[in-house]
């Protein structure tokens, strides 16, 4: 069809009006003060805080759901202490109360039956609340962000690639994979990978670090610490029992355990945290996958016929008859060693990953339930779970959102680590406070000594109150990136992550960081070198919390009791022999804990105690631990001191008189000459404990 003049005029008008649009989009986009890539819960409150401090704002969420975990099946909220959450963060559990004071949010259950428990337990007169549906939590985060304003940009993914464009230090640019860009004066990764981050080439590190590199204890492999989540006795690894040449079984690194503390690239293990119910109406039983294999459940089974009688998961109640399922015990929901390459994966290869760690699940869930391996009091228990229907209904009822327990990890001019868990080193920069124990799931599954599988990995160290995350820790290091934030993949170690990894926190960093990415324009500086004082008064205004005020539990943050004087060694500073076990479920008085031998391999374990006496004197040398009825009554204890001969003292450690400090003589000591304190569990009839030994100068 030829066409007139005026249907020429007409086309010329659509077409300038469509690059006017284009244009005015890219201006508009020109002028956006901050682009957040992730909607995660601290990518959500990033936004939130940007948009109401009068900021102009993107939220892109490579999926079609904001929340991340926090919305994605993680109804139990991980925190540690309530107390330590504030901004946006604990508005958050405040409207998730104020959704359930309302009795049209119970369905399936009437409000005044349910019960929720253990920390995330309301307490009388709190105002908010830690345990929800996903559901729930979805919809106050969709309400918080509509009420808002903030644009959110769904099922966009940054190109990693050649998606991210630089002048200099500063990025100028981010293209999705679809072609979309975005323009900003600032960026921020909210992801659990850390994908903006890499591919703005910020440091970063995957897996764990050696003990030695930050000077930690319970970074890197981990066999003596990982007696939590852990098989019976005597399971056989191989496919057939007792035949090495016929290979492993699924999930067993031939490759490890590895060296005590020593590094590796290996991740913790990641699962789904299901939202089952057991209401009839609304449940859809668990089904057989398509693919499933036996032998992906082969180590369940010998597990069972070895001995283990429980349900293997934390079923956690939430409301309306729902509940938040986790890992535990040997063989659970954690998919052990599969999911290594996810962090640096490529899209289409981490959807292999979750789709795999998707298949395990629902097949372990059907095997608990159905399997004839199963004893038939687990299957009964089992089978009266299933799905919920009116959750995730856009995804077959399954979340999309895996839990990355960690992934990459930036390293930046301050990486937080055990020291500052445990009070030894204090950010003086704080924008936020963590408050869980260090907390890592097993890394590995692996044939021991013996010949039997074990899991590698697991840490649960705690006994230390909330404490501060530095702001350092927050953005690059100065001569990588200017204008880039990751309050999720922030930089800290292996175990320091652990102990930070928790989605309240996330929602503190990310407000925090989103606050300081907005003064860093106004003062038209690096990231690096924003005026912290003036960061710290806002922040404080919008109710952060950034010191701890509360009582401290266990140590004085930490830190070596003031009381007691001289030459004061913690257990770690022993040199150990054997297998011991370090604990803080009892009072101790210096480090973060103590080491036990579990009442176990009696003569092989020993602490050697090796002070260096600098003022020659008398000393008495005190042995400290904490006491308890389970206690041996008869721990030798050796002094022995350079030209006299070694004395023995058999120390009754269930006497709790003394509160755990006994003096085990005066001796004469000798500037710059060896002295040796050793304690061992050569035939004792109890548990062996020891917290530390005290040189106290007394003449």
């Amino acid at each position: 069809m030829r066409m007139t003049a005026t249907m020429c005029f007409l086309r010329a008008a659509c077409i300038a009006a469509v690059c006017f649009a284009q244009i005015s989009s890219a201006a508009a986009l020109d002028e956006l003060d901050l682009c957040v890539y992730g909607g995660t819960s601290g990518g959500v409150a990033a936004a939130l805080q940007a948009k109401r401090m009068g900021r102009s704002v993107v939220l892109i969420e490579p999926t079609k759901r904001l929340g991340g975990l926090t919305t994605g099946g993680l109804g139990q909220t991980d925190i540690g202490n309530k107390a330590a959450i504030g901004g946006i963060a604990r508005e958050f559990y405040q409207r998730l109360r104020a959704h359930y004071q309302d009795e049209a949010a119970w369905k399936w259950q009437k409000r005044e039956t349910y019960r929720d428990g253990g920390q995330t337990q309301s307490g009388k007169g709190e105002d908010t609340m830690w345990t929800f549906e996903p559901s729930a939590a979805l919809k106050v985060m969709n309400d918080l962000v509509r009420e808002a304003g903030v644009e959110v940009v769904y099922g966009e993914r940054l190109d990693r690639k050649a998606g991210v464009k630089k002048e200099g230090l500063r990025i100028v640019s981010i293209a999705m994979e679809s072609g979309r860009v975005f323009r900003a004066k600032m960026f921020m990764d909210a992801t659990y990978e850390g994908d903006l981050l890499a591919a703005a080439g910020g440091s970063y590190t995957v897996g764990r670090e050696a003990n030695a590199q930050y000077n930690e204890t319970i970074n890197g492999v981990q066999r003596k610490n990982a007696r939590h989540h852990q098989f019976v006795a005597g399971v056989d690894p191989y496919v057939k029992k007792g035949d090495a040449a016929s290979g492993l079984l699924p999930t067993i690194d031939a490759k490890g355990p590895g060296a005590e503390g020593a590094a590796d690239k290996r991740v913790q293990a990641y699962n789904f945290r299901m939202c089952l119910t057991d209401h009839p109406e609304n449940r859809i039983p668990f089904a057989k996958p398509e693919g499933y294999s036996e032998l992906w459940y082969e180590l369940l089974f010998r597990n069972y016929e070895a001995g283990y009688k429980g349900i293997p998961w934390i079923n956690s109640s939430m409301p309306n008859r729902k509940t938040d399922v986790n890992n535990n015990q040997g063989f659970s929901t954690d998919f052990i060693g599969q999911n290594y390459d996810f962090p640096e994966a490529s899209y289409t290869e981490r959807e292999k990953i979750v789709a795999r760690h998707r298949e395990y699940q629902f097949g372990l869930m059907w095997t608990l339930a159905n399997h004839s391996r199963v004893p038939e009091s687990v299957r009964k228990e089992v089978s009266r779970w299933g799905k919920c229907k009116d959750e995730f209904a856009d995804t077959d009822n399954w979340q999309e959102q895996l839990y990355v327990r960690e992934a990459r990890r930036m390293v930046s001019d301050y990486v937080m680590t055990q020291q500052n868990c445990q009070g030894r080193v204090v950010a003086e920069d704080a924008v936020g406070l963590a408050a869980y124990t260090m907390d890592s799931h097993n890394t590995q599954r692996h044939v021991d000594a013996s010949g039997h599988v074990r899991n590698e990995g697991d840490v649960q160290i705690g006994g230390f109150p909330p404490y501060p995350i530095s702001y350092r820790s927050l953005v690059p290091k100065a001569a990588e990136c200017a204008n880039l934030f990751a309050p999720v993949c922030l930089s800290a170690t292996h175990i320091a992550y652990g102990s930070i990894r928790m989605e309240p926190v996330f929602m503190v960093l990310g407000q925090s960081a989103a606050t300081a990415a907005l003064q860093a324009i106004d003062e038209k500086v690096p990231v690096q070198k924003i005026n912290y004082a003036k960061l710290r008064e806002r922040l404080l205004a919008d109710k952060q919390v950034l010191a701890w005020t509360g009582p401290k539990t266990g140590p004085a943050a930490g830190k070596i009791d003031v009381k007691l004087e001289g030459i004061v060694l913690d257990e770690a500073d022993a040199k150990q022999a054997g297998d011991w076990t370090l604990s803080n479920s009892q009072g101790w008085k210096v480090g973060a804990g103590y080491v036990h031998d579990s009442d176990s391999r009696k003569g092989e374990m020993v602490l050697a105690f090796t002070p260096e006496i600098k003022e020659a004197g008398e000393y008495e040398v005190i042995l400290l631990w904490p006491p308890f009825s389970n206690r041996a009554s008869n721990v030798p204890v050796t002094i022995a001191i350079a030209g006299a001969e070694p004395r023995t003292v058999k120390v009754n450690q269930k006497e709790v008189r003394g509160g755990g400090v006994l003096s085990l003589g005066k001796f004469q000591l000798a500037a710059g000459k060896p002295v040796i304190v050793t304690l061992s569990n050569k035939e004792t009839d109890g548990h062996v404990v020891c917290d530390g030994v005290q040189f106290r100068k007394v003449k």
